[in-house]
């Protein structure tokens, strides 16, 4: 039976759209460092439902998006899982690069489809303290017809590859870093990072006063279900994700395409656990050569990580009979540009991942510091920053090749 009511249906308002208001909700934005800074505000809806604002300071835009999870973790269905996010935003970062780079060499690209694979893994016992989340490789296969063949187009690829932002969060080990605050008392962490900053404040009444902006065209649409894949290790069970004791491998993926009117449409699937089929539309700011007709690559990575670090907490809840009636969380992401659609001619950089967060709960001030390190160990895109992570590509519309950037 699905936790909570089914409040992002309820609201009747679409999945996504733009915010008019984010610079007079009081919380303020980071300072650039690298390129872009985001801010993303998280909060809990019902159960796993969790609705985010994602603020970029470089293009002055803010994109409202809601989430869910499916049977797998007794949701609703109501509107895509954290994972699908971040993988709707690196596959459209892929792309970014590949039409930047070809238009800045001279290659005239007449097909280009990209068809990604994320892999996850949740091992150990929660009662024990010892489940832990994992990040694995990351497959791409790009499907092209243009100028370059042979070693050529590989090494084109590769190229665009590294030059993405998100290569900043997956090369090397970046360990994120927090804020805690437990009733509006901030209290320092225990094993997780610690933020050498000023705690912000609570955006619970930020996200409530979110007033939405024009909406025009739907930016995300339900599909149905997505054809069902072995994976090895999957699962989809109901349920599955509560176990008490878990080895399973999680696996989505997204295939890019871009519309005669330079929009980007990801459909995504969840292969394991076994879920729905959502369409994601996807372009860059107007600052970046697009028409900000829907959120941007680096706004979907944002979400997504802030969206799976908040299903975490809400794991706790009926796994460990935890009181937490209200979480919520601000999170700041710091990019570079694109080496190619930014105009850097180096590889993407990012920043550790910061996180200020707040918990109200009747619990003690150790088990509010617990929960936040559990939640930590368990994200599986928390892992994922903290992996040094290389991306698997293959080649196709010719011999097929296969490499490693």
């Amino acid at each position: 039976m699905p936790l909570g009511s089914n409040k992002i249906l309820e609201s009747g308002r679409p999945l996504i759209y733009e915010v008019s208001n984010f610079d007079s909700l009081g919380v303020g934005t980071p300072q650039i460092r690298r390129g872009d800074a985001l801010r993303t505000l998280v909060t809990s809806l019902s159960g796993f439902q969790k609705e985010a604002l994602v603020a970029s300071c470089r293009s002055g835009k803010t994109w409202r998006m809601v989430s869910d999870e499916g049977k797998y973790l007794n949701g609703y269905d109501a509107a895509p899982p954290p994972l699908s996010f971040l993988t709707v935003g690196m596959v459209a970062s892929y792309m970014n690069e590949i039409t930047a780079l070809a238009q800045r060499d001279g290659v005239e690209i007449r097909h280009l489809k990209l068809t990604l694979d994320n892999y996850y893994t949740m091992t150990g016992s929660m009662q024990k303290r010892t489940m832990i989340g994992g990040a694995e490789p990351v497959e791409l296969q790009v499907e092209i017809d243009c100028d370059l063949e042979g070693a050529a187009l590989n090494q084109f690829l590769m190229n665009a590859v590294h030059a993405s932002p998100l290569n900043g969060l997956m090369r090397g080990e970046h360990h994120s870093l927090f804020k805690l605050s437990r009733n509006g008392k901030e209290i320092a962490p225990l094993k997780v990072g610690q933020l050498d900053a000023d705690l912000l404040p609570d955006p619970a009444d930020a996200v409530q006063k979110a007033k939405a902006g024009e909406i025009g065209e739907n930016l995300l649409i339900h599909l149905g279900q997505t054809t069902k894949k072995n994976v090895q290790g999957g699962t989809e069970k109901a349920a599955s994700s509560l176990s008490e004791h878990q080895d399973r491998r999680l696996n989505i993926a997204a295939v890019a395409t871009l519309r005669a009117d330079g929009m980007k449409e990801i459909r995504q699937q969840l292969y394991s656990p076994h879920g729905k089929e959502w369409l994601f539309l996807s372009e860059e700011a107007e600052v970046d050569g697009g028409k900000a007709r829907a959120p941007d690559a680096a706004s979907y990575i944002s979400a997504g990580i802030g969206f799976c670090f908040m299903t975490q907490f809400g794991r706790l809840v009926p796994m460990l009979g935890l009181d937490l009636p209200e979480y919520q969380i601000i999170q700041d992401t710091h990019f570079s540009l694109g080496g190619a659609s930014g105009g850097t001619g180096k590889a993407g950089e990012a920043d550790p991942v910061e996180t200020h967060v707040f918990l109200t709960t009747n619990e003690s001030d150790d088990v509010a510091r617990e929960m936040l390190d559990l939640s930590e160990q368990t994200c599986f895109l928390h892992a994922f920053c903290r992996t040094d992570l290389k991306t698997k590509l293959k080649t196709s519309l010719r011999d097929v090749q296969s490499l490693t950037a």
